[in-house]
């Protein structure tokens, strides 16, 4: 048997992973201006769309365990960004909220979609590209999501 489909150039997942890398790699010289992470980042994302959310909520949006979301939150509110309560009506609920500090990252952050896009679509991708790839990328999410639920 020759194993070809063993071979790294023959799988799917690898190009997935190694564009996501150097993706991100991409979005960290803006991101260090703003003194924070990729992770990070998302998570501001998600609580500048809806702000107020459960731990678990953030989770689900992230595609995350809350396991790995939690000492991400807990990080974030060391650095003032984001601060965390516990629910009026039901203890066990963490309500997540953006602190002054965490809205005013929004405007710092409002450009960088922008930039990242211009940069990879300068290339031999275009900006219909891209937002091709983006939807065939969702629809794999949804895809495994719903096959494993």
């Amino acid at each position: 048997m020759a194993y070809e489909q063993l071979k790294l150039e023959n799988q799917l997942c690898f190009p997935v992973y190694a564009a996501s890398r150097l993706i991100i790699r991409e979005y960290q010289p803006y991101l260090d201006k703003l003194g924070i992470t990729y992770p990070q980042y998302l998570v501001l994302m998600v609580l500048w769309e809806t702000d107020g959310l459960t731990v678990n909520e953030i989770s689900h949006k992230l595609i995350l365990n809350t396991n790995t979301v939690t000492p991400l939150l807990k990080r974030m509110e060391s650095m003032g960004i984001i601060r965390r309560q516990r629910s009026g009506s039901d203890e066990r609920r963490v309500l997540i909220h953006l602190t002054e500090k965490g809205k005013t990252l929004r405007e710092a952050a409002a450009s960088i979609p922008e930039n990242l896009v211009a940069q990879i679509s300068s290339g031999d991708m275009s900006f219909e590209d891209l937002k091709d790839l983006k939807s065939k990328l969702y629809n794999i999410i949804h895809f495994l999501l719903d096959k494993n639920h």
